[in-house]
């Protein structure tokens, strides 16, 4: 009898008995369809792959749900818990679906698998280009202490699992044509004693170091395969500029800006000026109005944060971009930031002005050295390298603005500037987060309008925020 079989039988022979095991277990059971539920939205379809009796499936966020496993007794069992699902007796490495899903899960699935490559290779077919990808697996370095619970008689005893790291399932992932683009872990301490695993595993278990101990580890990939053909297409785009009391640059925010995809709509909106920006921009669209696509508008509220949704309220183009007024980021980048798209490498991009030696006059030290500080938290908050989070110049698809924009409730009006929102918002999304670098340009009129220690403060305070959302929930 090969593995595969040993395997099957074996599930076959728990089946009966697994759903009150799990309930036993649900707080370590809990732990996984939480994060999972925590970027899943109700619209979501969503496939699970080996999905047992169908817990996990049952307890996941979305619309239209169908598990597949390849133990009869499984399926069996799980379409009598859960008759309002679906599911399908099938192998991995071989699934007969004719349909795109949102969502793909693999739960505690990978390390029974003899052919893994095979079964990210048959996901290809069920893919659209921005279905997301959901590995759940234990930390090996658990191992002696399960084999020890199997012993004991406290752990169901299981056939031995593939030794694979997280590298083993990115360079799998990645062969596949699929991309990983964050990897977590979570808990500690795996079962429930009152106080003592609420402080360990919600708190604890998120701080550097401690975070290697943890038993349950995730990877999120995306699939790249479809961005292998020659064929590239051209979107349009919104470039959406904020101004209050910028009138020096407008006429130039327009000259220096270069042609670039499909279409270019630019949208000034200004912002409470006490100079006369307003009459300027109003002046800037007669002048141009044969040659370029420009909108204006005034906001009735106050920050850079309102006016960049203001101007996104009224934006056709199919990506959104921010260039601040005071041009310290060139309008000549912006079509690397198109090219960064527009080509899939990423699905947010974010500005970096902390790469690049600066003009003398950019940035002042404690700024950089704010910056730098800030970089450092929000790479760990949102578990992907964020050298720059205030860089003005953010780039996103407008459909992926429309659903954070649906979704902003979870985090909450916070953000005056703007820059976290949209960070949080891609975050919770399950965006691919990149940073372009960019040289940060001394300002050639006007003043800044950032206050160093207030808005200091203020992104502190945003900081225990975010990190109470993201990071301890």
């Amino acid at each position: 009898m090969n593995r595969k079989e040993t395997i099957k039988n074996y599930f076959n022979n728990i089946a009966d008995s697994y759903f009150k095991y799990q309930g036993r277990y649900s707080y370590y059971y809990n732990d996984i369809s939480k994060y999972f539920n925590f970027y899943l939205n109700p619209d979501d379809s969503i496939l699970e792959i080996g999905c047992g009796c169908g817990n996990l499936l049952n307890k996941l966020n979305g619309k239209r749900k169908v598990g597949i496993d390849f133990s009869e007794k499984m399926i069996q069992v799980a379409k009598e818990r859960y008759p309002e699902l679906e599911f399908i007796i099938s192998d991995a490495e071989i699934i007969e679906l004719n349909e795109k899903f949102d969502v793909i899960v693999l739960s505690g699935v990978v390390g029974y698998v003899d052919n893994l490559i095979e079964v990210f290779e048959s996901l290809k077919k069920v893919c659209h280009p921005n279905t997301r990808i959901l590995v759940s697996y234990y930390n090996f370095l658990w191992e002696p202490i399960l084999r020890l619970g199997e012993t004991v008689g406290i752990k169901k005893k299981s056939p031995k699992q593939s030794w694979l790291s997280k590298r083993d399932i990115e360079n799998v992932l990645y062969l596949s044509g699929f991309e990983a683009f964050r990897t977590t872990r979570s808990m500690i301490l795996p079962v429930n004693i009152p106080l003592i695993s609420f402080i360990f595993n919600k708190y604890i278990a998120r701080l550097p170091f401690f975070n290697l101990l943890c038993v349950n580890k995730f990877i999120n990939a995306r699939p790249v395969f479809h961005l292998n053909n020659n064929t590239k297409k051209e979107f349009s785009t919104s470039v959406v500029i904020p101004a209050r009391n910028e009138s020096g640059n407008i006429e130039n925010a327009i000259l220096q800006l270069p042609q670039f995809g499909k279409h270019i709509e630019i949208i000034f909106v200004e912002g409470n000026s006490t100079d006369n920006t307003w009459e300027k921009i109003q002046e800037i669209q007669q002048k141009y109005k044969d040659t370029h696509d420009i909108k204006i508008i005034q906001q009735e509220g106050k920050g850079k944060g309102d006016a960049v949704r203001k101007g996104y309220s009224i934006a056709t183009g199919d990506i959104l971009m921010i260039l601040d007024a005071d041009l310290t980021v060139a309008p000549e980048d912006l079509p690397k930031f198109y090219n960064a798209i527009a080509s899939g490498k990423g699905e947010f991009i974010n500005g970096s002005r902390l790469v690049y030696p600066m003009e003398k006059e950019a940035m002042r030290i404690l700024n950089t050295m704010g910056n730098k500080f800030f970089s450092s938290i929000f790479s760990w908050l949102l578990e992907q390298p964020i050298k720059d989070t205030l860089c003005g110049t953010k780039v996103m698809f407008r459909e992926d603005y429309i659903r954070l924009q649906n979704n902003r409730k979870f985090f909450g009006d916070f953000d005056p500037f703007g820059d976290f929102d949209l960070l949080f918002g891609a975050y919770k999304l399950n965006l691919k987060i990149i940073d372009l670098p960019i040289r940060y340009r001394e300002r050639k009129y006007g003043d800044t309008n950032i206050s160093r220690f207030s808005h200091g403060f203020l992104l502190l305070r945003m900081c225990f925020y975010a990190a109470g959302k993201i990071k301890f929930w």
